[in-house]
């Protein structure tokens, strides 16, 4: 089944100053990535093909880097996102008098993965990605004309899931004491 996601924003900026905002993605002067508020992207190493890592629990590795232009990841099959095969990329899109900033996912799965990215990852993403554009356009701009709000179901998601986190932490240490 597909699972499919299209988030963008228009800018009336030059192509040239929304493509520096990618090109910060998972480094220590992220633009573009909400981790005040989200979990950050970490990879293993500079951004470009073979780099892997993710957010939370959301796992991939860099399959295309194009500076100023694409960031193409893979999904690794492993964590929150085990069975999806596809991918998942930002890019910058110049038109006439804007530059749209699009995040899109691409991928299939079976059902009983459809239906987790339905219930339970697809408002999360989608928060997450809203996040991210008020993020860049703040960073562009200045400001954010209508910041995003989060649902109350991506609130209760959000508590769960930082539980979670905080369960397996406390697992992890544990471990490492014995």
């Amino acid at each position: 089944m597909k699972i499919a996601s299209l988030r963008e924003r228009n800018f009336f900026a030059s192509a040239d100053s929304v493509g520096r905002i990618l090109d910060t993605l998972s480094s220590q002067n992220d633009k573009l990535w909400p981790c005040e508020n989200w979990p950050p992207m970490v990879l293993d190493a500079t951004m470009g093909p073979g780099a892997s890592g993710g957010h939370a629990f959301v796992r991939y590795k860099v399959e295309e880097y194009m500076p100023g232009g694409r960031v193409v990841f893979r999904f690794d099959g492993t964590g929150l996102t085990a069975g999806f095969d596809g991918r998942h990329y930002f890019e910058v899109v110049s038109r006439n008098r804007h530059v749209i900033l699009r995040h899109t996912i691409d991928a299939d799965g079976d059902f009983k993965t459809w239906l987790k990215w339905k219930l339970l990852i697809e408002p999360l993403h989608d928060a997450l990605l809203e996040d991210a554009l008020d993020k860049a356009e703040r960073n562009l701009q200045g400001r954010i004309r209508k910041p995003a709000r989060w649902s109350l179901r991506v609130k209760i998601l959000r508590r769960i899931a930082a539980k979670k986190r905080r369960r397996e932490e406390e697992s992890a240490r544990r471990a490492a004491q014995v």
